[in-house]
């Protein structure tokens, strides 16, 4: 009798199981549904009758509105996104003069499903590059500059709140040959903008912790990657708490990847020091901390 009561639990069992596997799971992603009836306000800080373009705060308030968005990524024309889950920011301009940007908005729906809007505006940035600075990175027209392999602290790294490579400075042509190569030549326009173009010889060293940064992955080393042809210069006060004393206080950002020589996945490099034949940069890494080099010229 156990026995026959037994081999029914098995069958049971064996015949539940079945049952079960032979269910389809089904999965829901919920409606996709596509954001509508997006439009776009923009209004730059400032504009009267005399100042059409604004009062050179470089500052313009962009609104995005739309049904059924659960956020928005906004690209400004100027080489910088930011994700706006309000559809609403203030956002700074920085290149001097009247410049037009062309403002596009992604409108994310449920699904990743998407609506885009563009709207043109112009923009006057009431910032001048420095003379001096004008003419010791540009020489006047154009100036190319390589590393100053041969100084003590050619590449260095220290905390973010520091102005000084206090973790490490690299000793005299001690880095990877890579690093050595590459020619960066800054030019002025007749507007006085500077634009730079890197020649890095296919290669640039690249620090550890920015690799995923571009895209890619390993430790410190020389990556084959592109520069990305010439770009227009983006100058500034700087933003740091530097003072006049360690440094020239003007800072610039580089458009698209943010390299010059050496990547440390930042964009921003204030000047610190600048002759007629050397300067010294630096910049905040994706790792947080500050890096420098020492350029001269070619």
């Amino acid at each position: 009798m156990k026995t026959i009561i037994k081999t029914y639990l098995i069958a049971t069992t064996l015949l539940l199981i079945g049952f079960n596997s032979c269910k389809k799971e089904e999965y829901s992603f919920g409606d996709l549904t596509a954001p509508t009836g997006l439009a776009l306000k923009t209004t730059v800080q400032g504009v009267d009758n005399t100042n059409p373009f604004g009062n050179g705060s470089g500052k313009v308030t962009i609104s995005a509105t739309c049904s059924n968005a659960l956020s928005y990524i906004i690209d400004f024309g100027d080489g910088t996104k930011q994700a706006v889950v309000s559809g609403n920011i203030t956002y700074k301009y920085s290149n001097p003069g009247t410049t037009e940007y062309t403002i596009t908005v992604n409108a994310i729906g449920k699904g990743g499903s998407t609506s885009t809007i563009t709207k043109k505006v112009k923009v006057f940035v009431n910032f001048t590059i420095p003379a001096n600075i004008i003419a010791a990175l540009t020489n006047g027209t154009s100036r190319t500059w390589i590393t100053d392999k041969t100084a003590a602290g050619h590449v260095g790294v220290g905390p973010s709140d520091q102005f000084a490579p206090i973790w490490y400075e690299a000793t005299p042509d001690s880095r990877d040959p890579c690093l050595y190569d590459d020619e960066i030549t800054f030019s002025k326009d007749a507007n006085d903008n500077i634009s730079m173009a890197v020649d890095n010889k296919g290669q640039t060293f690249i620090i550890a912790a920015a690799t995923a940064y571009y895209g890619l992955a390993g430790g410190d080393g020389c990556y084959s990657i592109s520069t990305g042809g010439t770009k227009k210069l983006n100058f500034m006060d700087a933003t740091s708490a530097t003072t006049s004393a360690n440094s020239t206080r003007i800072q610039f950002t580089v458009p698209g990847n943010g390299i010059v020589n050496f990547a440390t996945g930042g964009t921003a490099y204030e000047i610190l020091a600048l002759t007629p034949t050397t300067v010294q940069l630096r910049n905040i890494g994706t790792d947080g901390n500050a890096w420098y080099q020492k350029l001269k010229i070619k």
